[in-house]
């Protein structure tokens, strides 16, 4: 059903390359960020919820077609449809249908409840293509309203302390997710304009979200949580805060040593990715034959699960962009 070709997982009954790392004729998009910088397709296909933030992501005008979640339409020789897969507004999983054969392409994904986005969908397959971005047993999360205490505990212990709480994160999905579990009633929220601009999006789709202002306005911000991207940490713009605690919501906290090689005060354990039981659980329920793990530790879980009997390969792929 698929090939790797140069350009990315290609799919040659239907002519067209799921989330592809360069420039294609016809590009399958699971999500708005698995668009990297110069891979610019002829035309694009996405589910429907996705459509503004990969409208976003690309070049004006581009040509993007959409289906809703579930809408079978066919590609070619192929039945390709759109399903729910948890990671952020709009992701999904690819299901291809050719020849009696059924191959599931995971995207990124989670299986942890979030309100700003679709819940993951398991479905049946012959051949799962899932991620492994979190693909060690040392990967695991806590539950979401843990690590909200863990944030507003850190919050409110700087207010006392006279400093601004700078919180880095993903800008596109995790800071959206974070401001659905924050509560406004501890102090102000501001976000860095990259965060303001993903941010408007979800609320243009009616999903609820923290009040939050623009962190270019001047204030005094001791008793407030900045969102920022991490390429803001050590710039010049986190500099206009004063004194900062700063702390970074990523699965990388996980391991030891990170926070501190990147110059944080703190860390949370807080990601948009499967983790390790939830890597398991979503291949066992696809009842797939064949599994093909990519992205990340993609090595050592396709050898666990050959280890335990299941026809598994780790498909190489370019390095990504490390992700929260």
């Amino acid at each position: 059903m698929l090939a790797l070709r140069a350009e990315g997982l290609y799919c040659p009954a239907g002519d067209f390359y799921i989330d592809p790392w360069a420039a294609v004729p016809r590009a399958v998009v699971t999500h708005a960020h698995a668009v990297p910088a110069g891979a610019l397709a002829g035309a694009y296909l996405t589910a429907e919820p996705g459509n503004e933030l990969l409208h976003s992501q690309v070049r004006p005008r581009a040509s993007i077609e959409t289906l809703d979640y579930g809408e079978r339409h066919t590609v070619g020789d192929v039945l390709l449809s759109f399903h729910p897969a948890g990671h952020i507004l709009g992701s999904a999983q690819v299901r291809l249908e050719h020849a009696g054969e059924v191959w599931v392409v995971s995207g990124h994904y989670k299986l942890a409840p979030d309100p700003t986005c679709d819940p993951f969908e398991p479905l049946r397959c012959h051949t799962f293509v899932t991620e492994a971005t979190f693909g060690l047993p040392v990967f695991r999360w806590r539950d979401a309203g843990e690590v909200g205490d863990l944030i507003h505990g850190w919050w409110r212990a700087n207010q006392l302390a006279g400093r601004t709480s700078l919180l880095f994160a993903h800008p596109m999905g995790q800071a959206q997710r974070l401001l659905a579990m924050l509560d406004p009633s501890v102090g102000p929220i501001c976000t860095h304009e990259s965060v303001e601009s993903v941010t408007a999006i979800y609320r243009e789709q009616g999903i609820a979200l923290a009040p939050a202002t623009s962190a270019a306005a001047a204030g005094d911000w001791r008793r407030a949580l900045v969102l920022a991207p991490p390429s803001a940490h050590g710039s010049a713009w986190e500099r206009r805060f004063g004194p900062v605690s700063t702390a970074s919501a990523s699965g990388w906290m996980r391991i030891r040593g990170t926070r501190r090689r990147r110059s944080l005060d703190r860390g949370f354990v807080f990601s948009d990715h499967a983790d390790w039981p939830a890597l398991l659980r979503a291949v066992e329920e696809t009842r797939a034959e064949r599994v093909w793990a990519t992205g990340g530790f993609r090595a050592p879980l396709a050898r666990w699960l050959q280890e335990r009997g299941r026809e598994a390969i780790a498909v190489e792929t370019p390095p990504e962009e490390a992700e929260p």
